[in-house]
C-alpha cells in the first residue's frame, strides 16, 4: 500500500532521478561537444570531404572571426573555397593571400593550411599582436586548390602521385589535365612548360585557360590593391621562391624579397634546424613560367612566396605522418615572419624588422606547447 508519505518520498526520488539523467544528458552533451572540437587531427592527411567538413565545422565555432567563401568551381563542377579570417571592422581592410594544393599529390600543403589556420585562431585567443592583425587585416585561405585532382589522387595507390588538374587534353589526344602552376598569365609558356598534353607540366591551351586558375585570377585580380601579400604553400625541396621563374625579369623590389625570404628562412630554421634556401626559381630550383606566385607579382602585390616544404627528396610527394606537426610548425613560423612584416610595414609606417623577429622567435620557441582545444 502507496500512503501519502510513501508517494511524498516516491515522488522527490523521481525527481531526483529525472535531475540525474537531466544533468547526465547535459554532461554527455557537453562530453560530445568537447570531442566535436577535438575530432579534427591536424596531424595527419585527410581526403577532401573530411577537410570541407573541418572548414563549416571552423566557421561555426569561430562565428566572430571566420567565414566561408565560395569563390570558383573546378572543371568537375565541384565548389572552390576559401576561409576569411579576420575582425569585421565594417571597412576596407588590408588582406593576405594563402593557397594550398594546387598540385594534387602535395598532400602536405592542404594538411599546412589547416595547420596555418588552427594556429591563428589559437593566437588571437591570447596573443595582442594576432588579435591587432585580424584587426587591420583579412586572412583568405584555400586549404585545396585542385579539389579535382587532389580528390584523384586519394583514389588508390596508381594516382597517388597525380600533379595536375582533370581536364580533358585536346580531342587528339587521351591525357588529362593541365598543370595549374604553368597556366597563369605571367610570361605563360615563355620557359619550363610543355604543350604536350601528356606531360606533367602542361600549360594549357592559353593563359588561365583552366577554371580554377580563373577563380584565382578573379577573386585576387578584382581586389589586388588590398592584398600585401601572396603566399602559394607547395611541396618538396625545403624552398623560399620568390618572383620571377622566368630569369628575364625581375621583381621591382628584389632586394625586400630576399631580405623577408632570409628571415623567414632564419625563423624556420630556429624551429626544428632545417635549412631552407631562398631565391629564385632559376637560381635555385629550374626556370619555369606561369606560375601564380609571379601573376600575383605581377599585379602589384609586393610579397609574393612560394613555400616548397619538406623534405628533400628522400620521401619526396610522399612525406610521412610523422613529419607532418614539424614540417608545419617549421613552415608556419615562417609564414609568420612574412605577414608580420608585410602588416608592420604597412600599419606602423616603418618595417618593424625586429618586432617581426621577436615575434616568430617567440612563436617558434612555444608552437610545441599548443595543445588542441
Amino acid at each position: 500500500m502507496v500512503t501519502r508519505a510513501n508517494f511524498m518520498i516516491l515522488s522527490k526520488v523521481t525527481m531526483l532521478s529525472s535531475a540525474g539523467l537531466s544533468l547526465l544528458v547535459l554532461l554527455s552533451a557537453a562530453g560530445a561537444a568537447r570531442v566535436e572540437r577535438v575530432e579534427h587531427d591536424y596531424y595527419k592527411y585527410h581526403p577532401m570531404a573530411e577537410i570541407a567538413d573541418w572548414m563549416t565545422r571552423v566557421a561555426k565555432e569561430n562565428p566572430d572571426v571566420v567565414t566561408t567563401m565560395a569563390y570558383g568551381r573546378t572543371y568537375e563542377k565541384r565548389s572552390i573555397s576559401l576561409l576569411k579570417i579576420g575582425l569585421n571592422t565594417g571597412q576596407r581592410k588590408k588582406a593576405i593571400w594563402m593557397d594550398c594544393g594546387i598540385h594534387a599529390r602535395e598532400w602536405i600543403a592542404p594538411a599546412f593550411c589547416q595547420y596555418f589556420v588552427w594556429q591563428i585562431l589559437q593566437a588571437h585567443k591570447t596573443e595582442p599582436k594576432m588579435q591587432e592583425m585580424l584587426k587591420n587585416m583579412d586572412f583568405y585561405v584555400t586549404p585545396v586548390l585542385n579539389i579535382d585532382g587532389y580528390i584523384y589522387s586519394w583514389k588508390d595507390n596508381t594516382t597517388r602521385l597525380w600533379r595536375k588538374n582533370r581536364s580533358p587534353g585536346p580531342s587528339d589526344c587521351n591525357c588529362t589535365g593541365v598543370d595549374l602552376n604553368r597556366n597563369f598569365d605571367a610570361n605563360w609558356a615563355t620557359v619550363g612548360v610543355s604543350f604536350d598534353s601528356c606531360s606533367n607540366i602542361y600549360c594549357g591551351s592559353q593563359p588561365a585557360s583552366e577554371p580554377e586558375a580563373q577563380a584565382v585570377t578573379y577573386f585576387v585580380g578584382t581586389r589586388k590593391e588590398d592584398f600585401l601579400c601572396f603566399l602559394t604553400i607547395h611541396s618538396y625541396s625545403q624552398l623560399l621562391l620568390i618572383p620571377y621563374g622566368n630569369p628575364n625579369f625581375t621583381a621591382p623590389n628584389s632586394n625586400e624579397l630576399m631580405e623577408v625570404g632570409l628571415g623567414a628562412a632564419d625563423a624556420i630554421r630556429r624551429v626544428h634546424g632545417m635549412n631552407y634556401t631562398v631565391g629564385t626559381s632559376p637560381e635555385v630550383l629550374y626556370p619555369n613560367s606561369g606560375s601564380s606566385r609571379d601573376w600575383a607579382r605581377a599585379q602589384g602585390i609586393p610579397l609574393t612566396y612560394t613555400f616548397e616544404l619538406r623534405d628533400k627528396g628522400k620521401f619526396g610527394f610522399e612525406l610521412p605522418v610523422d613529419q607532418i606537426q614539424p614540417a608545419c610548425e617549421e613552415a608556419y613560423s615562417g609564414a609568420l615572419h612574412i605577414v608580420t612584416y608585410a602588416h608592420d610595414k604597412s600599419f606602423s609606417g616603418a618595417v618593424a624588422t625586429a618586432a617581426a623577429t621577436l615575434w616568430t622567435m617567440l612563436l617558434a620557441a612555444g608552437v610545441t606547447g599548443i595543445t588542441l582545444m
